[in-house]
């Protein structure tokens, strides 16, 4: 039996963290502090990013984990939880590394849900909305 356990132990694999996972259509990511980790530069995807913040602090995300709007996380449909990507506003250049934590966007058109910290970072808090890119950490 403990030989049995053991082979079947060797067989179990664990997905890189930052990479998409196999079958998945639509990547994006979260991440850590800006700073934190050196882009490999490749995209994962391009497309509108939201804030949420006040109405969900505290309250329990999709990983389980209570939601802090003063983190660096995000919330994305496909991406594993705990999985990191670098967030690009093309705009003005700037980026931040989130942390993905919950699921979403709600709204169809969005990829990807960011907390207020973080969309504070790439400012956009004011606008409310604006295109990103995510790119592989």
């Amino acid at each position: 039996m403990a030989v049995l356990l053991a082979t079947l132990a060797g067989c179990s694999t664990t997905p890189e963290r930052g990479r998409q996972p196999a079958g998945a259509s639509t990547p994006s990511g979260a991440s850590t502090p800006s700073g934190a980790s050196t882009p490999s530069g490749a995209e994962i995807a391009r497309g509108r990013a939201s804030w949420y913040g006040p109405g969900f602090h505290g309250k329990r995300t999709a990983s389980g984990e209570r939601f802090d709007m003063n983190a660096l996380t995000a919330a994305h449909r496909t991406l594993p939880f705990g999985t990191r990507v670098l967030v690009r506003n093309p705009q003005n250049g700037r980026e931040v590394v989130v942390r993905i934590n919950d699921r979403g966007p709600q709204v169809r058109d969005r990829l990807i849900d960011l907390s207020r910290a973080a969309a504070a970072a790439l400012d956009l808090l004011q606008a409310g909305e604006a295109t990103v890119v995510l790119l592989e950490l």
